[in-house]
């Protein structure tokens, strides 16, 4: 029985460490978006262009590069 009791506590404990971790992923990973965005939509667009085409348009490049 105490292993049980073991195994479910180490359970929560990994669960909300992977929890919490996710957490911290997903606001990195936004706030990262936010500024590549913002920077692509500032600098690398041309006129008229959107920043996906932009995005493409500079993944293209580099791929020929």
């Amino acid at each position: 029985m105490a292993k049980s009791k073991l195994i479910k506590v180490s359970k929560k404990i990994a669960d909300k460490a992977v929890g919490g971790y996710k957490k911290i992923e997903n606001g990195v990973v936004g706030g990262y978006k936010k500024i590549e965005y913002g920077f692509v939509d500032r600098f690398l667009t041309r006129d008229g262009e959107t920043v996906e085409q932009a995005k493409k348009r500079l993944e293209e490049s580099v791929h020929r590069s």
